[in-house]
């Protein structure tokens, strides 16, 4: 028999919001990209996602296609492509990840990203890192 009582609803209701906060969805990216599963990792961006790279002021990467094939050709054909969380900080709808990313260049390096979600997906992603 199915519960349908106001109780098992409320605790779906929560159990699903809590599984799609912000930071609950900028670690299921977080996991993704370091398994190089594109599928995963892309899903939990929106088709209008826009990448920036300050201090340029004009999107690096614009729609979920081209953000696709970005990550598919430029990062997850990386064997060694790992991201390490050094810290996190959730104010609102941002999440502020400040990584280390090894498998790119000769050693790895710092970055700090800031996420924007709206309406259950990262919408907004810039991207700071060092030289």
């Amino acid at each position: 028999m199915t519960e349908t009582t106001g109780i098992g609803a409320s605790a779906r209701t929560k159990a699903k919001a809590i599984e799609s906060s912000p930071e609950a969805l900028v670690q299921a990216q977080l996991e993704a990209y370091n398994q190089r599963d594109l599928a995963t990792f892309v899903a939990q961006f929106s088709d209008d996602v826009c990448i920036y790279r300050p201090p340029a002021t004009a999107p690096a990467i614009q729609g979920k296609a081209a953000f696709s094939d970005f990550y598919q050709n430029e990062r997850f054909n990386l064997p060694n492509l790992h991201a390490e969380i050094v810290s996190r900080m959730v104010v609102g709808n941002k999440v502020v990840d400040h990584e280390r990313i090894s498998g790119i260049r000769d050693q790895p390096f710092e970055v700090m990203v800031v996420f924007e979600i709206n309406d259950g997906l990262i919408q907004t992603m810039w991207s700071f890192a060092t030289n």
